[in-house]
């Protein structure tokens, strides 16, 4: 049973109870993520979850963290390009008290001087992570060629020069004018009373002020035309992403995009895999994948190949977003392999209260409403063979952004 209460400064409370459970997930979220800072504040959103961790008027960090261990699940965070969540699934007896400290965490962090500059030599380090590992680090370059000038061009960890001169004042500021109670929405599934959970969140949520959130977000320019990038790198393998103008997460036409993705390369059976590994040995992992917000998307392919094998590689890929246009080139039993892998896929994330969460905090932060899976999976149904191709048509008639990472030079590309 799913419910909805919104508290009088805007607050929003989703709660989906499933009577079987013993447990509960909790997500705490926000409207707000990597896309809305400027250069000055790069990485600011991602600080801000970690230093959540980093103790409060009332706790320390190790109290914060001795307390959310002995609930016995798992307390974490993440930050995305719109985003920002606290989450936690734990026994339902402990929910009231993970709903108390998450709400300490969130309005009474204390940005000391002296754990941010400890958290900061943390942060860095996450940075040079990615820098580490190629496969990570060729989508923040693909997706700062493919978003060019708008601030979803930055990394959701950050510039490392502005993390490196972030301070506890400088973030508290951010929040306060950033994270308005409007944008907030506080999502639970398992075990969960709506009624009692609201009682719970009402007194330490119903009060809070927070800022305007007035912050525009600036969507790409539409007619940009997609570059191509050659980064020359030792490594041992090329890393290859490519990609395309998609769609807007609210579009109409997302559902065909999801089947056109499973189509494509979202699976083991799917056309890439097997022309590009099963039939050619050319990659141990090839895949595409739909990256979507509110106001713009993109469908992307990634692969890493040796690097005699990058031009055929590529050919091949080429060659596959051209054919998903044609109609009369998708099967019956291929339509019907996307459909039937997506609503299993569905299915099995819905035996996770996790994953409940989360879908019904995206449905109400990107909706409005609650979503029926029901629902979901009837539009699915509804997609014809006909739409996924004039969708590939669309889509895939513009030439691709493309980055390539690894020991090539500009000349050994075609």
């Amino acid at each position: 049973m799913y419910n909805k209460t919104v508290f009088s400064n805007g607050v929003r409370v989703v709660s989906e109870k499933i009577p079987a459970a013993r447990t509960v997930a909790l997500g705490i979220w926000v409207d707000v993520g990597s896309r809305d800072e400027v250069a000055a504040t790069s990485g600011i959103s991602h600080f801000i979850e970690h230093m959540f961790f980093k103790g409060t008027a009332r706790r320390s960090v190790q109290q914060v963290a001795r307390e959310l261990d002995s609930f016995g699940g798992m307390a974490n965070a993440f930050t995305a390009k719109d985003t920002t969540c606290l989450y936690s699934t734990v026994m339902d007896s402990t929910l009231s008290a993970l709903v108390e400290i998450f709400a300490d965490m969130f309005h009474h962090s204390q940005f000391a001087e002296d754990e941010v500059s400890r958290e900061r030599q943390v942060i860095l380090q996450e940075i040079s992570m990615v820098e580490d590992v190629p496969e990570e680090q060729v989508h923040d370059i693909f997706e700062e060629c493919f978003w060019g000038d708008n601030a979803l061009a930055r990394p959701v960890l950050g510039d490392p020069q502005v993390v490196g001169q972030m301070k506890g004042a400088q973030m508290l500021r951010y929040i306060g004018s950033h994270y308005a109670p409007t944008k907030v929405v506080i999502s639970c599934a398992g075990n969960v009373n709506h009624q009692q959970l609201c009682q719970l969140l009402e007194p330490l949520w119903g009060d809070f002020s927070g800022g305007s959130g007035n912050h525009e977000r600036v969507a790409p320019l539409p007619e940009r035309s997609l570059p191509t990038r050659i980064v020359s790198k030792e490594l041992e393998q090329v890393q290859l992403v490519m990609g395309v103008k998609g769609l807007a997460i609210t579009s109409e036409e997302r559902f065909a995009l999801v089947l056109l993705n499973n189509i494509l390369g979202g699976n083991m059976s799917s056309r890439l895999f097997q022309e590009v590994r099963e039939k050619r040995g050319l990659a141990y992992s090839i895949a595409s994948f739909i990256e979507s917000y509110s106001d713009c998307g993109y469908v992307g392919v990634s692969c890493g190949v040796a690097p005699g094998s990058l031009n055929e590689t590529q050919d091949l890929i080429r060659e596959q977003l051209l054919l998903l246009g044609k109609e009369e080139q998708l099967l019956p039993d291929e339509m019907r392999h996307a459909l039937d892998f997506t609503r299993g896929s569905l299915y099995l994330a819905a035996e996770n209260l996790e994953s409940r969460m989360v879908r019904n905090a995206r449905n109400e932060l990107y909706f409005g409403r609650h979503i029926p899976l029901a629902e979901v999976v009837s539009h699915f149904e509804q997609v014809s063979a006909s739409a996924v191709a004039a969708l590939a048509r669309r889509l895939f008639s513009a030439n691709p952004c493309v980055v390539i990472m690894g020991p090539v030079a500009d000349h050994e590309v075609r």
